[in-house]
């Protein structure tokens, strides 16, 4: 009985020891490689539990555990678990697009609305959803919020929610930069008036998506009427921009019918609100062919877009919320949803208007893969700045902690000082240096974990990580 008891004793212990190890290697893990910092060490332990962590995920739903390391909330967010292979080369001023934005001075965000884009909800999102020091005072039943800077009267941002469509409904690249520094400025006296910097952002969408949900919002009796379109200080003439229907809306009107109008202004909407419409003769489409005319657009929009301070995409929520604020320094209060459920979604369409609706839309489908591979190409670097400042602040926190483990030990290893020779007693005798026999050096190092010098620098796979490829 003693035995037995005595062997169940040690067993408790061994049980102990192992528990104590475990929780001590946890903390120690948690301390040196952070949640969401991606370290060698927990990629290999990651390796270890890759075969549980797959289990406990199909099992568990909404595990947020994958590979033994916490779920990153912008892996494929399409679903996808490829890589993205980039198709454009752009210069490094095209991807880093952070920008000094200041909030106190003069700077204003001026947001392009394109119709169907997920514009109003990003929009919300701006007036409603952001950390600032003087929040936005949204009151219910109004459509408009105030957005004014910390200790001034005046706003920060230009959109339908914070000043309304003071440039026109849905104005477009053209009107918006033609009419809103004199807006801003109308205010201010001419000798007083700011040097301001214009950031301009913008939501694109996937073109088919875009139209069949416009087509949608259409058919339930939206018109738009009340744009201006105005390009070189005027409004299109009716034989410039003809109607697609007679009455007060086109509520009602089937697919084919919203195809068959050749001046339906859907067709490749994106790249003409994105566009410089004067250098094509604003809505006279008599000067040039149909071709060369929608190629010079698509050259336009590409160069603003480029040129935008920051632009998002909807397939891509949370990437977009991300690369928001990286760009501006803000940060948002909630998280941004990816809802694909849509009233496009849910429209079935046969092959061949599918087939149609890609040609009616080509110029904007170029310009969508265009601005996919810039957005993700952005999104890449940016991740990959993160990740080396990550780094360098666990290096040097490393180089702290090695310092006081360095000083501590020499500490502990002093040795005790030798009585004091009497002043008679061989006078010219010399104390025996520290450091040879006789002496321990109290700078003496012990030595370190592996872990100190464990390789920080970047690979490929840290490179292509966490990014989509191409459909």
């Amino acid at each position: 009985m003693d035995e037995r008891s005595s062997s169940s004793i040690r067993h408790h212990r061994v049980l102990i020891v192992l528990l104590m190890v475990l929780l001590f290697g946890i903390i120690m893990t948690q301390y040196v490689c952070p949640s969401r910092s991606e370290c060698q060490m927990l990629h290999h332990l990651g390796s270890w539990f890759k075969d549980g962590a797959a289990t406990g995920s199909r099992s568990g739903g909404g595990n947020e555990i994958q590979d033994g390391l916490q779920r990153d909330p912008y892996i494929a967010e399409d679903g996808a678990l490829v890589r993205f292979i980039p198709r454009f080369n752009f210069t490094q001023a095209d991807l880093n697009r952070g920008v000094d934005f200041n909030i106190k001075g003069d700077d204003v965000i001026v947001f392009l609305h394109i119709q169907k884009t997920g514009g109003t909800t990003f929009g919300r999102h701006l007036v409603r959803n952001i950390q600032l020091e003087r929040p936005c005072e949204c009151h219910a039943g109004q459509k408009k919020c105030t957005c004014l800077r910390p200790g001034k009267r005046e706003t920060w941002l230009f959109s339908r929610f914070s000043t309304g469509w003071s440039c026109g409904l849905h104005a477009d690249w053209t009107e918006l930069t033609s009419c809103v520094p004199s807006r801003m400025d109308s205010r201010e006296a001419p000798e007083t008036q700011p040097s301001r910097n214009y950031y301009y952002i913008t939501i694109l969408r996937d073109p088919v998506s875009r139209f069949l949900s416009e087509w949608r919002h259409v058919q339930r009796g939206a018109t738009w009427r009340a744009s201006l379109h105005v390009c070189d200080g005027r409004s299109p003439t009716l034989s410039e921009l003809p109607s697609c229907y007679s009455g007060d809306d086109w509520s009602g009107c089937s697919l084919q019918e919203f195809m068959d109008c050749p001046y339906n202004l859907a067709n490749n909407r994106q790249t003409r609100m994105l566009a410089d419409l004067s250098l094509v003769g604003c809505y006279n489409v008599s000067t040039m062919s149909d071709d060369e005319r929608w190629a010079l657009l698509l050259e336009s929009a590409k160069r603003n877009l480029r040129g935008m301070a920051f632009f998002g995409l909807t397939e891509y929520q949370r990437k977009t919320q991300y690369l928001f604020e990286r760009t501006f320094n803000l940060e948002f209060i909630a998280p941004f949803t990816q809802l694909n459920g849509t009233r496009a979604s849910s429209v079935d369409v046969p092959s061949e208007a599918q087939h149609k609706i890609l040609q009616l839309n080509r110029w904007d489908v170029e310009l969508y893969e265009y601005a996919r591979d810039l957005f993700l190409q952005r999104f890449q670097v940016a991740r990959q700045q993160e990740r080396r400042q990550a780094r360098a602040r666990r290096q040097q926190e490393r180089r702290r902690l090695r310092g006081r483990l360095t000083t501590k030990q020499g500490r502990l290893l002093k040795p005790t000082e030798p009585p004091r020779q009497p002043a008679s007693s061989s006078a010219g005798a010399e104390e025996p240096p520290r450091g040879r026999a006789g002496g321990d050096n109290v700078a003496s190092e012990v030595p370190l974990p592996d872990w100190w010098d464990q390789d920080e620098n970047g690979t490929m796979e840290d490179y292509m990580d966490n990014v989509e490829q191409w459909k």
